[in-house]
């Protein structure tokens, strides 16, 4: 290989391409971002914003009480953009026990997805009647019927689903179901807070993972080129990303550039890139979608079926995404920027900020 991002792409046969556009994209559209941190030193009323700064909620915390029951029918009507086979697909899952919901004794925590190539999927769930527990039902359903659809369509050779397109189907449901919790919010404090939730949700998962792939790549260039790493140019490179990724408006102080040393993903080569792509594949067949282009519905289905038919990339072109093309990301961060914009808007109208 060529340099250690080749090898470590080769396995899903995965152009260089795709990780070179995805992180010249985002830097093309660092101002979204920019205007965001800007938003939230404005909303705190702060002389600069520090690392730490951005770990506080910008919205105050809604409190939402949504049963187990209401959480399926809210997941009906919010994912009805999908069809009716779909939803039908959905409603077999609820009405088959593949869903274990409540906590019990020794029960891991969180939601999670799994099941064996000749059984259905198995969801678990610790469900407590939050709008976080009804998204991550939705998120979970969303891996469930990918595993169903695959499993029933593809022979076993064919039915691991890639990595690479792992989470499309689980945050195609979450932000489809965001989209529609916004639009149908009761009032403002609603609103803002499941805006607060998508901003989180892109800034962490684009914006936080490809600053990530982009301190991966450039210390892999400097090994490559014979020049050694050490504490220090590690903390340099990470505090610069941070200062470009962040803009002027951040402040990185010494222990914020340290950063690198506490994510765990680095131990996994060039991994973290693929958070951003399945998000920015997920929401471009998600406008696909709600836009009415021909066949759209049915090459997302194609998509849940195709597992390890082909290569990833060649999956995501069938069902309608280029992934050799920046489109997809570029789509996501103009709403990410639509989304902050709207976000200020309405905090100027609550009398939040002037």
């Amino acid at each position: 290989y060529n340099s250690s991002l080749e090898a470590s792409l080769s396995g899903e046969n995965i152009p260089g391409v795709v990780y070179d556009s995805l992180i010249q994209a985002v830097n093309n559209n660092l101002p979204y971002l920019h205007q965001y941190i800007a938003l939230r030193k404005k909303v705190f009323k702060l002389d600069q914003v520090k690392i730490y700064d951005l770990y506080v909620p910008l919205v105050a915390d809604y409190t939402l009480v949504i049963p187990y029951e209401k959480a399926q029918e809210m997941l009906f009507e919010g994912l009805k953009p999908l069809g009716d086979e779909y939803l039908n697909m959905m409603k077999t899952g609820f009405e088959n026990r593949w869903i274990d919901v409540y906590e019990t004794k020794n029960k891991a925590t969180g939601g999670y997805s799994w099941g064996a190539y000749d059984t259905h999927p198995y969801v678990l769930m610790n469900y407590d009647d939050t709008a976080d527990s009804m998204l991550t039902l939705a998120h979970e359903m969303g891996h469930a019927l990918n595993f169903y659809y695959t499993n029933s369509t593809q022979k076993y050779v064919n039915s691991p689903i890639p990595i690479f397109t792992a989470e499309v189907a689980s945050t195609m449901n979450e932000n489809l179901m965001l989209d529609y919790l916004i639009q149908q919010a009761k009032n403002d404090d609603e609103k803002l807070y499941f805006l607060d939730k998508m901003i989180e949700n892109i800034r962490g998962t684009v914006y936080n993972q490809v600053m990530y792939s982009e301190f991966e790549q450039t210390i892999y260039e400097r090994v490559e080129k014979g020049e050694a790493l050490s504490y220090n140019s590690l903390s340099e490179i990470w505090k610069s990303l941070l200062e470009k990724y962040y803009g002027p408006d951040l402040v990185v102080e010494e222990m914020a550039s340290r950063g690198w040393s506490r994510i765990p993903h680095f131990y996994m080569n060039f991994y973290v890139f693929k958070y951003a792509t399945s998000l920015a594949a997920s929401n471009e067949l998600l406008n696909n979608i709600v836009t009415g282009q021909p066949d759209a519905i049915e090459k997302y289905l194609n998509f849940l079926k195709a597992g390890s038919s082909d290569y990833p990339v060649e999956v995501l072109k069938a069902a309608g995404v280029d992934m050799l093309s920046s489109q997809a990301i570029d789509n996501l961060l103009k709403k990410f920027g639509n989304l902050v914009s709207e976000m200020e808007e309405t905090l100027k109208k609550k009398g939040v900020i002037e």
